[in-house]
C-alpha cells in the first residue's frame, strides 16, 4: 500500500523535477534526479543518476551493502570489477543488475576512447534480503526484449510490457522500461505498480490528466514522479523528433531506511554494524582489506 494518504499523493502529482548536475566519483559528472534534498528517496528507489565521463575519470573502488545497483549504458562503455573476481565491460544498451546484499567492493570506470553515458538506479532491498549473498544479472543489449506497437517501441529492462517480459529477477518488484515514441504518436499506459518515475531523454510532451483537468509540458532532461495508482502512465505525444524516456516503477517497501553513503540498512544499529564490518573486513567484507581493482 502507499505510505502517503491519497490527498497527499494527489497534491504531489505530478512533480516535475529537473535533474541537478554535480560532481561524483573522481572527475565524473552526474545529473541526479533521486537522492538529493528535494527527493532524498522515492520508496523503493534510493538514487537515480545520469552519469557521464571519460577515462581517467570514473567511480574507483567503493563498497555497497543493503541494496541493488542497476546500470544501463546509453553511450560508450563502462568497465566493472569487484573483489569477488567478477569483471567485464558494459556496452551501449547493456544492463547490469547488481545485488550488493551483505557486501560488495567494486569499481566502475569509463572504458575506451569514447565518453560513456548511462543511468544508474539504486533499488532498496527489503530487510529480509539485505544480507543475502551478492549476485549479478547481466543482459547484453540483444538479450533485452523489445516490442513495437503503433509507433511506440518499448525495451523491457525489468518487468513486463506489450507482452514482452524481462528475464531479470527483481527482489523488490520493479518495472523499468526504455520507451521511444515516434513523432506525432500518442501513447498511454499503466505502470501496474504503485510508484512511477519518468526521466525524459528526448523532446516530447508529457500530458497529465486528473480530476477533470489536464496539463502538458515539453520534456527536457528531467524526472517526473507520481503515485501510479492514482495517475497511471501519463499520456505522451511525440514532438517533431522522437520522444525517448525511461519509465521506472516500484512497489514501496514501507520499511525504515538508515543510510550512510553506500550502506543502506533499516536501523542505526545495522548501519553501524555495516561500517564496522567494512572497516574490519568481516561479515561479507573479508576480501576488502588490501584489495584493489585494475
Amino acid at each position: 500500500k502507499l505510505s502517503a494518504s491519497s490527498a497527499r499523493c494527489r497534491a504531489a502529482c505530478p512533480r516535475n523535477l529537473p535533474g541537478i548536475e554535480q560532481d561524483e566519483g573522481v572527475g565524473a559528472r552526474v545529473r541526479r534526479s533521486i537522492g538529493r534534498p528535494e527527493v532524498a528517496r522515492l520508496d523503493p528507489f534510493l538514487l537515480l543518476d545520469e552519469f557521464r565521463g571519460s577515462a581517467p575519470a570514473g567511480f574507483p573502488d567503493h563498497p555497497h551493502r543493503g541494496f541493488e545497483t542497476v546500470t544501463y549504458v546509453l553511450e560508450g562503455a563502462v568497465r566493472h570489477e569487484d573483489f569477488l573476481g567478477n569483471q567485464g565491460v558494459i556496452r551501449p544498451g547493456d544492463l547490469q543488475w547488481m545485488t550488493a546484499g551483505r557486501g560488495i567492493v567494486h569499481c566502475e570506470m569509463p572504458h575506451g576512447e569514447v565518453e560513456c553515458r548511462g543511468l544508474q538506479l539504486w533499488v532498496n532491498l527489503p530487510r529480509t534480503d539485505k544480507m543475502c549473498e551478492p549476485a549479478y544479472q547481466d543482459l547484453r543489449s540483444s538479450d533485452i526484449p523489445s516490442r513495437s506497437q503503433g509507433g511506440v517501441t518499448v525495451r523491457v529492462i525489468a518487468g513486463e510490457s506489450l507482452g514482452a517480459k524481462s528475464p531479470v529477477f527483481t527482489r523488490t518488484p520493479t518495472l523499468y522500461l526504455d520507451v521511444t515514441v515516434q513523432p506525432g504518436v500518442h501513447a498511454a499506459g499503466a505502470a501496474g505498480l504503485e510508484r512511477i518515475h519518468i526521466r525524459a531523454e528526448r523532446p516530447g510532451r508529457v500530458r497529465q490528466q486528473r480530476a477533470g483537468a489536464s496539463s502538458a509540458r515539453r520534456t527536457r532532461p528531467c524526472c517526473w514522479t507520481a503515485p501510479a495508482r492514482l495517475c497511471g502512465w501519463p499520456p505522451v505525444t511525440g514532438a517533431a523528433a522522437a520522444c525517448r524516456f525511461v519509465l521506472i516503477a516500484g512497489r514501496p517497501l514501507g520499511e525504515p531506511v538508515e543510510q550512510w553513503g553506500p550502506f543502506v540498512m533499516c536501523s542505526k544499529a545495522e548501519l553501524l554494524q555495516a561500517k564496522e564490518d567494512y572497516r574490519n573486513g568481516r561479515n561479507g567484507f573479508e576480501r576488502a582489506p588490501g584489495w584493489a581493482s585494475f
